[in-house]
């Protein structure tokens, strides 16, 4: 079955850290540029962080130096640890595979 499934969220005071998972199946993932977004209440949907195959990564603007993306080849699996968090870090963080979306995990930095 094809599909990425995140897990992860949850409530976090500000400040505080939260680790993200995104397990991935059928599809060829050594090979696959990975992509963590996220869409806060109101608002569309967004980059966070990308890796490549290689090891290579992106993050926006807004993340960087507090988020850190990661992957695990022999594991399917890839991730994003979020440090620092803001409340205007809330939001559903969705994992991404080209055209391929998990179903979001929710994270809630409280104030």
């Amino acid at each position: 079955q094809v599909q990425l499934v995140e897990s992860g969220g949850g409530l976090v005071q500000a400040g505080g850290s939260r680790s993200l998972s995104c397990a991935a199946s059928g599809i060829i993932f050594s090979s696959t540029t990975m992509g963590w977004y996220r869409q806060a209440p109101g608002k569309q949907r967004e980059l966070v962080a990308t890796i490549t195959p290689g090891g290579s990564t992106n993050y926006a603007d807004s993340v960087k130096g507090r988020f850190t993306i990661s992957r695990d080849n022999a594991k399917n699996t890839v991730y994003l640890q979020m440090n620092s968090l803001k409340p205007e870090d809330t939001a559903v963080y969705y994992c991404n595979s080209n055209w391929l979306w998990g179903q979001g995990t929710l994270v809630t930095v409280s104030s």
